[in-house]
């Protein structure tokens, strides 16, 4: 399932300029176009793929700033103005004209505060219009994406100039966050004789129906997903193993 949401991802990209991936925490988002780009990048830096070119990420978090310093903001003193974040990231994007993509990442949550201002940049016309008077025209090698749990407050102008993935923890299933967690367990544990298939026996035990007997018969006050009870589970165990990772601290320490 994973892989198939990875080309949906690459054909998205291949006909639409703005995209969203859609979906809750856990759902595999920021993996998804990780893989992607190191992926494209791999096949780039090999002779017999000449048709794939490097792939460059610009991510950040639209709300985790003002608007002024998204896009770009006057001065009140001095009327000066001030390059917003955005702003810069396009710029230094459309000046490189050695054909590798660049693709700007938005991972936040989507309001009609700040995406409605990039309605012209996911039009046709591909242009980034600035406070300051300044057009900005994306290249055909620049990708907007968009990470977000939710549409709920994107207005329909927003959701109709973007192409769609949507990312679903529940078909990406528990067992993959099982898996990648045994690669961070302490080799202290996973040496031991019998240890490793302890946990394997024990997690296949209790794992599926204790989220079972809590889908059907708990109500939760805060409403969770699978994916987020299980990686919070296994936090919560590697508090126990801390002492047993190797560190400088742990080295020195008396057992």
């Amino acid at each position: 399932m994973f892989i198939a949401k990875v080309f949906e991802l690459y054909d998205t990209i291949q006909v639409r300029h703005g995209l969203m991936l859609v979906g809750p925490t856990g759902g595999g988002k920021s993996s998804n176009w990780k893989v992607l780009q190191h992926a494209i990048s791999h096949l780039a830096a090999t002779e017999e793929h000449s048709a794939f070119t490097k792939v460059n990420v610009h991510a950040l978090n639209p709300k985790s700033i003002r608007m002024g310093q998204l896009y770009g903001e006057f001065n009140d003193m001095t009327r000066e103005w001030t390059d917003g974040i955005l702003a810069n990231l396009v710029r230094e994007s459309v000046k490189d004209l050695s054909g590798e993509k660049h693709w700007i990442m938005f991972d936040g949550p989507v309001d009609a505060i700040w995406i409605e201002s990039m309605n012209t940049v996911l039009d046709d016309n591909k242009k980034l219009c600035l406070n300051s008077g300044q057009i900005l025209t994306l290249t055909p090698y620049m990708t907007m994406m968009f990470e977000v749990e939710d549409l709920s407050q994107a207005s329909p102008a927003t959701v109709s100039r973007c192409g769609m993935v949507y990312m679903e923890p529940v078909a990406l299933g528990i067992q993959p966050i099982i898996d990648s967690w045994y690669n961070t367990v302490p080799k202290a544990f996973m040496e031991r004789k019998g240890f490793k298939p302890t946990l394997v026996a024990l997690f296949e035990k209790y794992f599926e129906k204790t989220l079972h007997f809590l889908r059907k018969n708990l109500k939760e006050l805060v409403e969770t997903i699978d994916n987020n009870l299980v990686v919070s589970i296994l936090n919560i165990m590697n508090c126990f193993f801390k002492p047993l990772i190797e560190t400088e601290i742990n080295k020195v320490m008396p057992e």
